[in-house]
């Protein structure tokens, strides 16, 4: 990741650090200096929160079309690796905003303006994205978050006490990952104990992400039993994944608005699971919400 200069923002209760590279929520720490992020260790993945737009996950040999045209569209799409533009700024806030250029054009033949908003309220990081359309014809686009959190968390617990609990029962199988990063056609069994609850571990995670492709919950609590947890809210993602690589100091929540291709899918991009429509002159937006509750 090219580390360009930190965006930081801070209220006395948390600090943020965001990367105008990416739009990247680099650092979260609490009022003692504590960090709620990945140590973005090289050994294992040096990505902290990349933004995935316009596509979610890996497209059939990394290809959309559009209108039966073939564009090169790589894994979580370009967004995570374009420079971004600070357009607004405050002591505990910040808005950085992303528009099409030849490059993005030459591979997603659309218009659009991605805003990302980042905003401390007491214990709680609010991110808000805005897809808007600014052309006279219709917008598909998906939108991931992709945040790396501290496993474990700086407050004593172990790596083995730590579990992700969702708010609502999840009793439904969850997808596979083919080989080539896909979504394959077969099914995993739920992972969660009492259907709502995911004790961590590495094993977990040997055969790639953890994906719900329809979660019923809106947020997730990520900790140990003893100490702080995170609150993490989702209300405008209707799918979910959870990943990790083995002995890596951090687990991944990712609230998706779209999903890998399906295995061997050669469809229009806009027909894809997950994809919305931005109408002409429209804007879709989809929060997502951190509260470290002690």
């Amino acid at each position: 990741m090219t580390e360009r200069a930190m965006i930081r923002i801070g209220n006395g209760t948390l600090s943020a650090a965001i990367n105008p590279f990416g739009a990247e929520l680099s650092h979260l720490e609490d009022a003692q200096g504590r960090e709620l992020m990945t140590d973005a260790d090289p050994a294992y993945w040096t990505g902290r929160a990349p933004i995935l737009f316009p596509v979610v996950g890996r497209p059939y040999r990394d290809t959309i079309r559009v209108d039966g045209t073939a564009y090169d569209m790589k894994q979580h799409g370009f967004a995570r690796r374009k420079l971004f533009d600070v357009v607004e700024q405050s002591e505990s806030h910040v808005v950085l905003a992303l528009s099409e250029d030849e490059e993005t054009l030459a591979i997603y033949p659309f218009a659009f303006v991605l805003t990302l908003a980042f905003r401390l309220d007491g214990p709680t990081l609010h991110i808000e994205a805005r897809v808007a359309n600014p052309a006279q014809t219709p917008l598909p686009a998906s939108f991931g978050f992709h945040p790396a959190f501290a496993w474990p968390l700086p407050y004593g617990e172990p790596r083995e006490a730590h579990r992700i609990t969702f708010e609502a029962d999840e009793p439904e199988a969850i997808r596979c990952i083919a080989s080539d990063g896909t979504i394959a056609e077969g099914e995993r069994p739920s992972p969660l104990d009492g259907g709502r609850e995911l004790l961590l571990r590495d094993d977990l995670f040997a055969d790639d992400a953890l994906v719900w492709d329809h979660v019923a919950s809106q947020r997730v609590t990520y900790g140990a039993a003893q100490g702080p947890v995170l609150d993490i809210a989702f209300p405008d993602t209707p799918m979910l994944g959870i990943w990790t690589k083995p002995g890596a100091h951090y687990v991944c929540v990712e609230p998706w608005h779209g999903i890998a291709d399906p295995e061997g899918y050669t469809g229009e991009f806009k027909d894809k699971p997950g994809v919305f429509t931005v109408e002409p002159g429209g804007e879709k937006r989809i929060a997502l919400s951190v509260t470290l509750v002690a």
